[in-house]
């Protein structure tokens, strides 16, 4: 793999964006593709480095997204003669334009790390960033008074959050107890994570509550949250508590990840492809390089060879069937 490329995949991954991997494995001449050419790919569509032409960069981007919604690597092989091409464990896909060769390509998804977000710097506060930090999630602390030297193990440490900062993945855990668990919540509810906790008596969250609806907070956000945080393992101390919460995590985030949801993701890329009304091939609309608006319409090409030959002769080529949504 190319340096660039090596730097370049530290950064997304230090920035916790999500990106793909992708190798040539193996081809057959005329694909202008070699063995061990690489290609990074990111979630909005960038492609940085080489495995191929038009039509395979059509691919591979369009399979690239369906990898990161999928959160599952895959071997794809491409080429005029798919049939011929089937083997256990193999995607094996159409080369419609008339390049030839084949290419096969295999797709590693890299997903940023879980994100744990805590408010406050209790003691079950600081044995939970530890635990978090041991199972290889990002712990963030919030707190005013808190500083990193004396929580190593948080990603990091700041007084105050924004609330454009946040990102798939992320669990919150309101652990201040005291006069800010309010306004710690409601920056908590900001971040929409997949799972909020917070460390308070029932009675105290019942004082919450009501005091969230009185701001505007709807009764379903509120009754997602998790209070008194953590599964009901009899915990007392600070460290049987932090335990017990992120046990309640790893359970929310396990449930979260085989939920349908990540059919309506894979639908929601289709519904950002086209079809190349000359060679056939499906084009991924993110990214697409090659495109022609005819009649007030956009069409999407897997490459410039495709472009020309539609601009050059419109009416022989059909309107393409309908995929795209723009």
């Amino acid at each position: 793999m190319r340096p660039e490329l090596l730097e370049l995949a530290a950064e997304f991954a230090s920035r916790g964006e999500r990106f793909a991997l992708v190798s040539v494995v193996r081809r057959q001449a005329p694909s202008s593709a070699r063995v061990g050419d690489t290609a990074l790919v990111t979630a909005s569509g960038e492609v940085h480095g080489w495995v191929g032409g038009g039509c395979t960069r059509s691919t591979l981007l369009r399979e690239s997204l369906r990898a990161m919604a999928d959160n599952a690597p895959r071997l794809l092989s491409l080429s005029t003669d798919p049939k011929g091409e089937q083997r256990p464990g193999v995607v094996a896909l159409a080369m419609t334009c008339q390049s030839g060769g084949t290419v096969d390509l295999y797709i590693e998804p890299v997903l940023p790390s879980p994100r744990v977000v805590v408010f406050g710097a209790t003691p079950a506060a600081r044995t939970l960033v530890r635990i978090a930090h041991a199972m290889g999630y990002r712990a963030e602390v919030v707190d005013a008074d808190a500083q990193a030297s004396d929580i190593p193990e948080a990603t990091r440490v700041m007084a105050e959050i924004a609330p454009d900062a946040a990102t798939q993945d992320t669990y919150a855990l309101v652990a201040t107890m005291d006069e800010r668990d309010l306004e710690a919540i409601e920056v908590a509810l900001e971040l929409k994570p997949v799972y909020l906790g917070v460390i308070a008596s029932r009675k105290r969250f019942v004082e919450l509550s009501d005091a969230l609806a009185a701001r505007g907070v709807s009764r379903a956000a509120i009754d997602a949250i998790a209070a008194p945080a953590g599964l009901d393992i009899g915990a007392q101390t600070p460290e049987e508590i932090a335990l017990s919460i992120m046990a309640q995590i790893v359970e929310r985030r396990r449930k979260s990840a085989s939920a349908p949801a990540r059919t309506d993701v894979s639908q929601a890329i289709e519904r950002r492809e086209a079809i190349d009304p000359v060679c056939g091939m499906v084009v991924s609309i993110a990214g697409a390089r090659h495109v022609a608006e005819v009649g007030g319409r956009k069409l999407y090409f897997c490459c410039g060879g495709c472009r020309s030959k539609f601009l050059a002769d419109p009416a022989r080529y059909p309107p393409p069937r309908e995929k795209a949504h723009t």
